[in-house]
């Protein structure tokens, strides 16, 4: 890919620099005809775009953060046993770094330098990025109200933030499973979900080759990555889960650290004395990691050990950097089981969960559900804000029906942007196929492309900085009649221009005809009139 190509006609990837000259934060800008404004976008698809730029997936994308992280001078190489359990092909090879720590007696998180007091590069680049103050951004994250994934291990991601008062995120997920995919495969997906505007990337692999598909994903992302571990222990015992054991999962943990994943999905609030209201719902409990740890705990007769190891893990965490994704993992399953006694006892326990976290520095965003209709979205934002203490809230969807297979996606966005304008921070995206089968590159794009709208909506509702910019500008392109700056300020131009294309006569499918309404494709209609009186 080089520059925006096909799929963003009149892009152009610029930067803006911050105040030293190696924070560079990206945006794409779209040149409008005439004597208009151009509008210059949030942009996540790293530096792919930059006609300049030459991509080489075996030696990874440039470490834009190396230098940022080296000169706060409280990290240490260190290569422990557990990192060099790779197998990698020797082409892999170029890929492999050394990976960091803190020192010890340090802190190197995000959250610890808000805290203190220090605005950092990585702060202020997202300021940039948000159109916000950085001082802004330093008090959300101090206060746990935003986290800032980014491991130390993971140089080459571009800063970003997820918290309510900013820009709501969307989060695509990928990965292999035992139907099997290349690992090349993965990385186009992933590179094909940041150029359609994924925030963060959640690799899921249950399927062959997991550490080494991980590795050239985070060496080629441009945006956060996040994981659930457990997929990965799991592994390891060829998916018995009598075989789980804290060393297992804690040995896992370290070399996902060690790799560069920014956020864990660890589902530490699934506890003995909630499984019991599991019992009682229709569809009981849907999530894999949470299925798996109940039937753990209940062959075990033991508490859950991401729970009773949970200050151990916020030690690892805070070594690397990494920030907790408290996983849902008795989300509802169904509209009957949305806000039943076992979701929200979880929910009630991530809320502890949360306030140890922050004891060690460690950042904490919380997952939400699941299916649950409209009139219980808002309740569930609530809850969610005072039992955890207002950390960021990542939901998927929440679907408002159950009944809309093949559509999903939809679904999903409808639910997403109305919790997202009562506060939830980033949506995870739910592809057409989520409950028919694997995704491929359209259903990613799809499922990117509709989340990303659903964002959007609850961005304007809540009055996000900059969020009507580019509303603004499409209003006046259709009040203009200015059709290839319409089809640009869309989220997908492409389909844009092939709709109307496909509205026109067939002797004019290959010009653009100002005659036609933007609003109806009519030649004569109440845009049209209305223009004419307005300049009357």
């Amino acid at each position: 890919m080089s520059g925006y190509g096909k799929y963003f006609p009149r892009s152009e990837k610029i930067y803006v620099e911050g105040s030293r000259p190696d924070i560079r934060v990206p945006f794409r800008e779209i040149r409008l005809h005439g004597d208009n404004d151009n509008l210059r976008l949030y942009d996540v698809s790293g530096p792919y775009t930059d006609p300049s730029y030459e991509p080489d997936l075996k030696q990874g994308l440039p470490a834009i953060r190396s230098e940022w992280i080296a000169e706060r001078g409280d990290t240490e190489v260190h290569l422990s046993n557990v990192a060099i359990l790779s197998n990698a092909d020797k082409a892999f090879q170029g890929l492999e770094r050394q990976p960091l720590r803190a020192k010890a007696g340090k802190t190197v998180t995000q959250m610890a330098y808000a805290r203190q007091g220090t605005v950092t590069p990585e702060m202020e680049y997202i300021a940039i990025r948000e159109h916000v103050a950085p001082e802004f951004v330093r008090a959300e994250v101090a206060a746990g109200r935003a986290v800032i994934p980014l491991n130390i291990n993971h140089p080459e991601a571009e800063p970003m933030i997820i918290g309510r008062k900013f820009r709501t995120k969307v989060n695509a997920n990928i990965g292999n499973s035992a139907l099997g995919s290349s690992i090349e495969e993965e990385v186009d997906k992933m590179q094909w979900s940041t150029l359609w505007g994924a925030d963060t990337v959640m690799d899921l692999s249950t399927g062959a080759d997991i550490h080494d598909t991980r590795e050239w994903i985070v060496r080629n992302s441009p945006t956060p990555i996040g994981t659930v571990p457990l997929y990965q222990a799991l592994k390891k015992i060829d998916d018995d889960a009598d075989g789980l054991s804290w060393e297992l999962y804690r040995d896992t943990l370290i070399e996902q650290a060690e790799q560069g994943i920014d956020y864990f999905t660890i589902h530490a609030g699934v506890l003995r004395n909630i499984i019991p209201h599991a019992k009682k719902r229709q569809l009981g409990i849907v999530s894999r990691g949470g299925s798996v740890l109940a039937k753990w705990m209940m062959d075990n007769d033991s508490e859950n050990f991401l729970y009773t190891h949970f200050r151990e893990i916020c030690e690892i965490m805070a070594r690397y950097d990494i920030t907790f994704s408290l996983g849902d993992g008795l989300r509802p399953g169904c509209i009957e089981d949305a806000n039943d006694e076992a979701q929200l006892a979880e929910l009630k326990t991530l809320g502890e969960l949360t306030k140890i976290a922050w004891e060690y520095d460690v950042q904490v965003m919380i997952e939400g559900p699941g299916h649950v209709p409209l009139d219980k979205i808002k309740e569930n934002m609530d809850l969610q804000l005072q039992d955890c203490f207002e950390a960021p809230f990542y939901t998927l969807g929440p679907l408002v029906t159950d009944c809309a297979p093949g559509y999903d996606h939809v679904n999903s966005a409808i639910g997403g942007a109305v919790i997202g304008w009562y506060g939830t921070s980033m949506l995870c995206y739910v592809t057409p196929k989520e409950h028919l089968g694997l995704p491929n590159r359209a259903d990613v794009k799809e499922g990117v492309i509709v989340h990303k709208i659903a964002a959007h909506a609850a961005d304007l509702a809540k009055g996000v900085p900059g969020s009507m910019d580019r509303d603004i500008a499409m209003t006046k392109a259709r009040r203009e009649f200015r059709w290839e700056d319409q089809y640009n300020l869309s989220f997908d131009p492409h389909r844009a221009r092939e709709y109307r294309r496909e509205s026109l006569p067939p002797e004019e499918r290959d010009q653009v005809d100002q005659h036609y309404c933007s609003m109806c494709g009519e030649r004569y209609c109440s845009m049209r009139i209305s223009e004419e009186i307005r300049k009357s």
